[in-house]
Protein backbone atom coordinates (compact mmCIF):
# COMPACT_ATOMS: atom_id res chain seq x y z
CA UNK A 1 0.00 0.00 0.00
CA UNK A 2 1.89 2.98 -1.26
CA UNK A 3 1.61 5.96 0.52
CA UNK A 4 0.00 9.27 -1.31
CA UNK A 5 1.42 12.48 -1.05
CA UNK A 6 -0.85 14.94 0.39
CA UNK A 7 -1.59 17.95 -1.96
CA UNK A 8 -2.01 21.45 -0.25
CA UNK A 9 -5.25 21.56 -0.20
CA UNK A 10 -5.25 18.56 2.44
CA UNK A 11 -2.55 19.97 4.23
CA UNK A 12 -3.83 22.99 4.63
CA UNK A 13 -7.52 21.22 6.13
CA UNK A 14 -5.62 19.65 8.21
CA UNK A 15 -4.37 22.32 9.96
CA UNK A 16 -7.64 24.20 9.75
CA UNK A 17 -8.91 20.77 11.79
CA UNK A 18 -6.63 21.57 14.39
CA UNK A 19 -7.35 25.21 15.12
CA UNK A 20 -11.04 24.44 14.16
CA UNK A 21 -12.07 24.42 18.05
CA UNK A 22 -10.35 27.61 18.33
CA UNK A 23 -11.87 29.40 15.54
CA UNK A 24 -15.04 27.77 16.30
CA UNK A 25 -14.84 28.60 20.34
CA UNK A 26 -15.54 24.65 21.03
CA UNK A 27 -12.56 23.63 23.00
CA UNK A 28 -12.96 22.90 26.78
CA UNK A 29 -9.26 24.09 28.23
CA UNK A 30 -9.27 27.41 30.24
CA UNK A 31 -7.82 28.93 27.13
CA UNK A 32 -6.86 28.37 23.15
CA UNK A 33 -2.85 28.30 24.47
CA UNK A 34 -4.25 25.65 26.71
CA UNK A 35 -5.83 23.72 24.27
CA UNK A 36 -2.71 24.18 21.51
CA UNK A 37 -0.41 22.45 24.44
CA UNK A 38 -2.46 19.81 24.61
CA UNK A 39 -3.46 18.84 20.85
CA UNK A 40 0.33 19.12 20.54
CA UNK A 41 1.16 16.85 23.58
CA UNK A 42 2.12 13.76 21.13
CA UNK A 43 2.86 13.24 17.54
CA UNK A 44 -0.01 13.73 15.19
CA UNK A 45 -0.32 12.26 11.84
CA UNK A 46 -0.52 14.41 8.93
CA UNK A 47 -2.37 13.69 5.44
CA UNK A 48 0.56 11.57 3.57
CA UNK A 49 0.93 9.38 6.52
CA UNK A 50 4.01 11.03 8.25
CA UNK A 51 4.04 11.62 11.12
CA UNK A 52 5.45 14.79 13.36
CA UNK A 53 5.42 16.76 16.66
CA UNK A 54 4.37 20.34 16.63
CA UNK A 55 5.11 23.02 18.87
CA UNK A 56 2.35 25.00 20.23
CA UNK A 57 3.42 28.26 18.90
CA UNK A 58 2.85 26.58 15.19
CA UNK A 59 -0.80 26.24 15.63
CA UNK A 60 -0.85 29.99 16.99
CA UNK A 61 0.87 30.90 13.84
CA UNK A 62 -1.74 28.81 12.11
CA UNK A 63 -4.69 30.25 13.62
CA UNK A 64 -3.57 34.07 12.53
CA UNK A 65 -2.78 32.86 9.38
CA UNK A 66 -6.60 31.35 8.37
CA UNK A 67 -8.00 35.03 10.09
CA UNK A 68 -6.18 37.57 8.05
CA UNK A 69 -6.25 34.75 4.58
CA UNK A 70 -8.38 31.96 5.25
CA UNK A 71 -7.41 28.71 3.57
CA UNK A 72 -5.49 30.79 1.38
CA UNK A 73 -2.80 31.39 4.31
CA UNK A 74 -2.78 27.43 5.37
CA UNK A 75 -1.79 26.40 2.40
CA UNK A 76 2.21 24.94 2.65
CA UNK A 77 5.02 26.30 0.79
CA UNK A 78 6.62 23.89 -1.88
CA UNK A 79 9.22 22.18 0.11
CA UNK A 80 13.21 22.09 -1.62
CA UNK A 81 13.35 18.51 -0.60
CA UNK A 82 10.17 17.67 -2.00
CA UNK A 83 9.76 13.96 -4.21
CA UNK A 84 12.74 12.28 -2.15
CA UNK A 85 12.36 8.74 -1.56
CA UNK A 86 11.89 7.61 2.16
CA UNK A 87 12.98 5.19 3.99
CA UNK A 88 10.15 2.89 3.37
CA UNK A 89 9.57 2.45 -0.51
CA UNK A 90 6.10 1.37 -1.94
CA UNK A 91 7.29 -2.76 -2.02
CA UNK A 92 8.53 -2.37 1.46
CA UNK A 93 5.24 -1.07 3.22
CA UNK A 94 2.94 -3.64 0.80
CA UNK A 95 5.42 -6.23 2.17
CA UNK A 96 4.75 -5.11 5.44
CA UNK A 97 0.85 -5.25 5.24
CA UNK A 98 1.72 -8.93 3.24
CA UNK A 99 3.39 -9.88 6.35
CA UNK A 100 0.88 -8.94 8.68
CA UNK A 101 -1.85 -10.83 6.77
CA UNK A 102 -0.61 -13.89 6.63
CA UNK A 103 1.41 -13.57 10.37
CA UNK A 104 -0.69 -11.27 12.26
CA UNK A 105 1.38 -12.22 15.60
CA UNK A 106 4.57 -10.94 14.11
CA UNK A 107 5.81 -7.77 15.84
CA UNK A 108 7.74 -5.29 14.65
CA UNK A 109 10.85 -6.26 15.02
CA UNK A 110 10.12 -9.56 13.42
CA UNK A 111 9.06 -8.05 10.44
CA UNK A 112 12.05 -5.51 9.98
CA UNK A 113 14.77 -8.76 10.43
CA UNK A 114 12.27 -10.83 7.16
CA UNK A 115 12.40 -7.60 5.43
CA UNK A 116 16.18 -7.52 5.38
CA UNK A 117 16.47 -10.68 5.16
CA UNK A 118 14.43 -10.79 1.53
CA UNK A 119 16.21 -7.52 0.60
CA UNK A 120 13.00 -5.08 0.82
CA UNK A 121 15.12 -2.50 2.93
CA UNK A 122 19.25 -2.44 3.67
CA UNK A 123 20.50 -2.98 6.88
CA UNK A 124 21.52 0.79 7.68
CA UNK A 125 17.36 1.16 8.20
CA UNK A 126 16.31 1.68 11.70
CA UNK A 127 14.09 -0.95 13.21
CA UNK A 128 12.07 2.18 14.41
CA UNK A 129 10.97 3.39 11.13
CA UNK A 130 8.93 -0.11 10.87
CA UNK A 131 8.05 0.22 14.21
CA UNK A 132 6.19 3.66 13.66
CA UNK A 133 5.19 2.62 10.41
CA UNK A 134 3.45 -0.32 12.28
CA UNK A 135 1.93 2.10 15.18
CA UNK A 136 0.91 4.69 12.65
CA UNK A 137 -1.01 2.07 10.64
CA UNK A 138 -2.37 0.34 13.62
CA UNK A 139 -1.12 -3.36 12.91
CA UNK A 140 -0.24 -4.01 16.16
CA UNK A 141 -2.92 -6.03 17.26
CA UNK A 142 -3.27 -9.55 16.19
CA UNK A 143 -6.84 -10.08 16.16
CA UNK A 144 -8.85 -9.84 12.84
CA UNK A 145 -8.03 -6.43 10.76
CA UNK A 146 -11.88 -7.01 9.40
CA UNK A 147 -13.36 -6.73 12.58
CA UNK A 148 -14.22 -2.71 13.17
CA UNK A 149 -14.75 -1.61 16.70
CA UNK A 150 -18.40 0.49 16.88
CA UNK A 151 -20.22 1.88 19.11
CA UNK A 152 -23.14 4.15 19.43
CA UNK A 153 -22.38 8.02 19.69
CA UNK A 154 -23.94 11.03 19.55
CA UNK A 155 -23.21 14.83 19.22
CA UNK A 156 -24.19 16.89 22.25
CA UNK A 157 -25.82 19.76 20.35
CA UNK A 158 -27.25 20.78 17.31
CA UNK A 159 -24.73 21.70 14.05
CA UNK A 160 -21.83 19.93 16.29
CA UNK A 161 -21.87 17.18 12.89
CA UNK A 162 -23.79 17.31 9.84
CA UNK A 163 -23.73 14.00 7.81
CA UNK A 164 -24.38 13.78 4.40
CA UNK A 165 -24.88 10.98 1.80
CA UNK A 166 -26.57 10.36 -1.64
CA UNK A 167 -29.65 7.49 -2.15
CA UNK A 168 -30.35 6.26 -5.57
CA UNK A 169 -34.21 6.99 -6.78
CA UNK A 170 -36.49 5.51 -9.44
CA UNK A 171 -36.17 6.59 -12.89
CA UNK A 172 -38.57 9.64 -13.54
CA UNK A 173 -40.24 10.59 -17.51
CA UNK A 174 -39.59 14.56 -17.93
CA UNK A 175 -39.74 15.81 -21.54
CA UNK A 176 -40.16 12.18 -22.99
CA UNK A 177 -36.66 11.32 -21.50
CA UNK A 178 -36.51 8.71 -18.95
CA UNK A 179 -33.57 9.41 -16.48
CA UNK A 180 -32.36 8.41 -12.95
CA UNK A 181 -32.55 10.46 -10.17
CA UNK A 182 -30.15 10.98 -7.17
CA UNK A 183 -31.09 12.45 -3.72
CA UNK A 184 -28.22 13.98 -1.99
CA UNK A 185 -29.36 14.62 1.98
CA UNK A 186 -27.71 16.33 4.91
CA UNK A 187 -28.84 15.13 8.23
CA UNK A 188 -27.78 16.56 11.89
CA UNK A 189 -26.16 14.32 14.02
CA UNK A 190 -27.87 15.30 17.67
CA UNK A 191 -31.20 16.26 16.75
CA UNK A 192 -32.24 14.13 13.35
CA UNK A 193 -32.72 17.28 11.78
CA UNK A 194 -33.00 17.13 8.10
CA UNK A 195 -31.34 20.43 6.82
CA UNK A 196 -31.16 19.87 3.28
CA UNK A 197 -32.49 17.50 0.32
CA UNK A 198 -32.65 17.75 -2.97
CA UNK A 199 -33.23 15.25 -6.16
CA UNK A 200 -31.18 16.07 -8.88
CA UNK A 201 -30.21 14.02 -12.58
CA UNK A 202 -26.76 13.90 -11.41
CA UNK A 203 -24.61 12.84 -8.53
CA UNK A 204 -21.59 15.80 -8.70
CA UNK A 205 -19.95 17.76 -6.79
CA UNK A 206 -21.49 20.93 -7.56
CA UNK A 207 -24.78 19.85 -6.28
CA UNK A 208 -24.02 18.63 -3.23
CA UNK A 209 -22.81 21.90 -2.87
CA UNK A 210 -26.18 23.63 -3.42
CA UNK A 211 -27.50 21.20 -1.08
CA UNK A 212 -25.19 21.92 1.57
CA UNK A 213 -24.83 26.26 0.92
CA UNK A 214 -28.70 26.35 1.05
CA UNK A 215 -28.42 24.62 4.67
CA UNK A 216 -26.02 26.82 5.97
CA UNK A 217 -28.18 29.91 4.72
CA UNK A 218 -30.90 28.00 6.90
CA UNK A 219 -29.42 26.61 9.63
CA UNK A 220 -26.13 28.00 10.18
CA UNK A 221 -22.81 26.42 10.19
CA UNK A 222 -21.84 23.04 11.25
CA UNK A 223 -18.68 22.60 13.19
CA UNK A 224 -17.88 18.91 11.11
CA UNK A 225 -19.32 18.03 7.69
CA UNK A 226 -18.97 13.64 8.23
CA UNK A 227 -18.83 12.61 4.64
CA UNK A 228 -18.53 9.30 2.39
CA UNK A 229 -15.47 8.70 0.16
CA UNK A 230 -17.74 9.35 -3.46
CA UNK A 231 -16.01 11.62 -6.31
CA UNK A 232 -18.81 14.22 -5.08
CA UNK A 233 -17.89 14.24 -1.05
CA UNK A 234 -13.89 14.74 -1.77
CA UNK A 235 -13.66 17.09 -3.98
CA UNK A 236 -10.89 19.99 -3.39
CA UNK A 237 -13.32 22.74 -4.19
CA UNK A 238 -15.67 21.35 -1.11
CA UNK A 239 -12.63 21.24 0.98
CA UNK A 240 -11.96 24.96 0.14
CA UNK A 241 -15.42 25.69 1.13
CA UNK A 242 -15.55 24.08 4.27
CA UNK A 243 -12.14 26.18 5.58
CA UNK A 244 -13.59 28.91 3.92
CA UNK A 245 -17.09 28.51 6.43
CA UNK A 246 -15.36 27.29 8.88
CA UNK A 247 -16.20 23.48 8.86
CA UNK A 248 -13.97 20.54 9.52
CA UNK A 249 -14.54 18.02 6.35
CA UNK A 250 -14.31 14.58 7.80
CA UNK A 251 -14.82 11.14 5.85
CA UNK A 252 -15.98 7.87 6.91
CA UNK A 253 -13.31 4.54 5.77
CA UNK A 254 -13.50 3.67 2.50
CA UNK A 255 -16.41 0.71 1.76
CA UNK A 256 -17.86 1.37 5.46
CA UNK A 257 -21.38 2.82 4.67
CA UNK A 258 -22.12 1.70 8.72
CA UNK A 259 -19.80 4.18 9.63
CA UNK A 260 -22.51 6.89 8.89
CA UNK A 261 -25.01 4.83 10.44
CA UNK A 262 -27.69 7.44 11.27
CA UNK A 263 -28.15 9.22 7.82
CA UNK A 264 -28.08 5.55 6.19
CA UNK A 265 -30.57 4.50 8.64
CA UNK A 266 -32.58 7.78 7.26
CA UNK A 267 -32.91 6.31 3.94
CA UNK A 268 -34.25 3.58 4.90
CA UNK A 269 -37.20 5.29 6.80
CA UNK A 270 -37.59 7.51 3.84
CA UNK A 271 -37.94 4.76 1.77
CA UNK A 272 -40.40 2.68 3.98
CA UNK A 273 -42.55 5.93 4.73
CA UNK A 274 -42.29 7.82 1.74
CA UNK A 275 -41.00 5.95 -1.36
CA UNK A 276 -42.42 2.96 -1.81
CA UNK A 277 -45.73 4.42 -1.59
CA UNK A 278 -45.40 6.90 -4.46
CA UNK A 279 -46.30 5.94 -8.09
CA UNK A 280 -42.99 7.66 -9.76
CA UNK A 281 -44.73 7.14 -13.00
CA UNK A 282 -47.07 9.91 -12.63
CA UNK A 283 -44.00 12.44 -11.68
CA UNK A 284 -42.94 14.04 -14.72
CA UNK A 285 -40.65 16.46 -13.85
CA UNK A 286 -37.66 16.93 -11.42
CA UNK A 287 -39.34 19.89 -9.81
CA UNK A 288 -42.71 17.70 -8.96
CA UNK A 289 -40.68 15.29 -7.52
CA UNK A 290 -38.75 17.89 -5.16
CA UNK A 291 -42.23 19.61 -4.13
CA UNK A 292 -43.32 15.50 -2.77
CA UNK A 293 -39.66 15.39 -1.17
CA UNK A 294 -39.83 18.84 0.65
CA UNK A 295 -43.66 17.69 2.14
CA UNK A 296 -41.80 14.63 3.24
CA UNK A 297 -39.14 16.21 5.39
CA UNK A 298 -41.35 18.63 6.71
CA UNK A 299 -43.28 15.54 7.91
CA UNK A 300 -39.77 14.39 9.30
CA UNK A 301 -38.99 16.87 10.87
CA UNK A 302 -41.74 17.15 12.97
CA UNK A 303 -43.01 13.95 13.68
CA UNK A 304 -41.66 12.24 16.90
CA UNK A 305 -38.28 10.38 16.70
CA UNK A 306 -38.25 6.87 18.65
CA UNK A 307 -34.68 7.21 18.90
CA UNK A 308 -34.37 10.64 20.67
CA UNK A 309 -38.18 10.93 22.18
CA UNK A 310 -39.16 13.89 20.57
CA UNK A 311 -39.16 15.66 17.28
CA UNK A 312 -36.25 16.24 15.32
CA UNK A 313 -37.32 20.61 15.17
CA UNK A 314 -37.98 20.61 19.07
CA UNK A 315 -34.76 19.58 19.49
CA UNK A 316 -33.33 21.53 16.83
CA UNK A 317 -35.02 24.44 18.99
CA UNK A 318 -33.24 23.42 22.39
CA UNK A 319 -29.96 23.19 21.55
CA UNK A 320 -28.99 25.69 18.65
CA UNK A 321 -27.58 27.59 20.44
CA UNK A 322 -24.04 27.07 19.29
CA UNK A 323 -24.30 27.06 15.79
CA UNK A 324 -23.12 30.24 14.22
CA UNK A 325 -24.86 32.20 11.28
CA UNK A 326 -23.43 33.47 7.76
CA UNK A 327 -22.07 37.10 7.99
CA UNK A 328 -24.12 38.11 5.08
CA UNK A 329 -25.09 36.14 2.28
CA UNK A 330 -22.91 38.17 0.04
CA UNK A 331 -20.36 36.61 2.64
CA UNK A 332 -22.02 32.89 1.89
CA UNK A 333 -21.77 33.36 -1.97
CA UNK A 334 -18.44 34.42 -1.94
CA UNK A 335 -17.17 31.27 0.48
CA UNK A 336 -18.96 29.05 -1.96
CA UNK A 337 -17.02 30.21 -4.74
CA UNK A 338 -15.17 27.62 -6.93
CA UNK A 339 -11.64 27.90 -7.32
CA UNK A 340 -9.34 27.32 -10.44
CA UNK A 341 -5.79 28.43 -11.75
CA UNK A 342 -6.07 29.07 -15.47
CA UNK A 343 -3.23 30.71 -17.89
CA UNK A 344 -4.66 33.55 -19.81
CA UNK A 345 -4.27 32.53 -23.51
CA UNK A 346 -2.38 35.33 -25.71
CA UNK A 347 -5.71 36.22 -27.51
CA UNK A 348 -6.64 36.88 -23.51
CA UNK A 349 -8.95 33.88 -23.42
CA UNK A 350 -9.55 31.63 -20.68
CA UNK A 351 -11.28 28.13 -20.63
CA UNK A 352 -12.99 26.60 -17.91
CA UNK A 353 -14.95 23.49 -18.32
CA UNK A 354 -14.15 23.44 -22.15
CA UNK A 355 -16.50 26.88 -22.63
CA UNK A 356 -14.06 30.26 -23.29
CA UNK A 357 -14.24 33.18 -21.53
CA UNK A 358 -12.59 36.71 -22.33
CA UNK A 359 -10.14 38.22 -19.73
CA UNK A 360 -8.86 41.20 -19.27
CA UNK A 361 -5.90 41.95 -21.61
CA UNK A 362 -3.38 43.23 -18.63
CA UNK A 363 -3.10 39.56 -17.74
CA UNK A 364 -2.05 37.59 -21.12
CA UNK A 365 0.52 35.48 -20.24
CA UNK A 366 -0.05 35.25 -16.13
CA UNK A 367 -1.82 32.26 -14.29
CA UNK A 368 -4.87 33.81 -12.81
CA UNK A 369 -7.17 32.48 -10.29
CA UNK A 370 -10.47 32.52 -11.28
CA UNK A 371 -13.65 32.38 -9.03
CA UNK A 372 -16.96 31.65 -10.00
CA UNK A 373 -20.14 29.82 -8.70
CA UNK A 374 -20.41 26.26 -11.43
CA UNK A 375 -24.42 27.72 -12.00
CA UNK A 376 -23.90 31.64 -12.11
CA UNK A 377 -20.79 32.01 -14.61
CA UNK A 378 -22.77 35.38 -15.65
CA UNK A 379 -20.61 36.93 -12.03
CA UNK A 380 -17.02 34.81 -12.27
CA UNK A 381 -13.97 36.59 -11.93
CA UNK A 382 -10.50 36.92 -11.25
CA UNK A 383 -8.91 37.34 -8.57
CA UNK A 384 -6.20 39.45 -8.14
CA UNK A 385 -4.13 41.43 -5.64
CA UNK A 386 -7.31 41.36 -3.62
CA UNK A 387 -9.17 43.19 -6.72
CA UNK A 388 -11.99 41.32 -8.82
CA UNK A 389 -11.51 41.07 -12.47
CA UNK A 390 -14.93 40.10 -14.57
CA UNK A 391 -14.46 37.39 -17.01
CA UNK A 392 -17.28 37.31 -19.45
CA UNK A 393 -18.06 33.90 -22.18
CA UNK A 394 -16.11 34.50 -25.29
CA UNK A 395 -18.58 35.54 -28.69
CA UNK A 396 -16.30 35.68 -31.72
CA UNK A 397 -18.58 37.01 -33.51
CA UNK A 398 -19.06 40.03 -31.37
CA UNK A 399 -15.02 40.48 -30.65
CA UNK A 400 -14.03 40.41 -34.37
CA UNK A 401 -16.23 43.51 -34.63
CA UNK A 402 -14.64 45.14 -31.50
CA UNK A 403 -11.64 47.65 -31.52
CA UNK A 404 -9.12 47.02 -28.36
CA UNK A 405 -9.44 49.96 -26.00
CA UNK A 406 -13.09 50.06 -26.70
CA UNK A 407 -14.91 52.46 -24.41
CA UNK A 408 -17.65 51.22 -23.93
CA UNK A 409 -16.24 47.77 -23.49
CA UNK A 410 -17.20 46.11 -20.50
CA UNK A 411 -13.63 44.05 -19.70
CA UNK A 412 -11.20 46.44 -17.39
CA UNK A 413 -8.07 47.56 -19.85
CA UNK A 414 -7.00 49.93 -17.16
CA UNK A 415 -3.74 47.82 -15.92
CA UNK A 416 -0.85 46.34 -17.27
CA UNK A 417 1.74 44.07 -16.26
CA UNK A 418 5.08 45.59 -15.94
CA UNK A 419 7.28 45.19 -18.81
CA UNK A 420 4.62 44.75 -21.24
CA UNK A 421 2.85 47.13 -23.41
CA UNK A 422 -0.26 46.33 -25.43
CA UNK A 423 -1.59 47.89 -28.09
Amino acid sequence: MPKIKANPIDIAHFRFALIAPVIQGTYFEPSAAAYYRKVTENDLTLPDGSTFKYNPKTLEKWNEAYRNYGMDGLMPKTRSDSGKSRALNSSTIEEIFNLKEQFPRLNATQIYFRLVENGFIPATVSVAAVQRFIKKHDLKSARNLNIKDRKAFEEPYFGAMWQADTCYLPYISEDGQKRRTYLIMILDDHSRLIVGGQIFYNDNAYNFQQVLKNAVATYGIPHKLYLDNGSNYIDKQLTLICGSIGTVKLHCPVRDGSAKGKVERNFRTLRDRWLNGLETSTITSLEAFNKLLNDYIRQHNTTLHSAIKETPMDRFIRTKGQIKVPKSHEWLDESFHNRVDRKVNNDACISINKIYYDAPQQFIGMKVQVRFLPGAMDDAYILYDNKRYPIVRTDKLANSRTKRNNPHDNLDYSRRKVGENHV
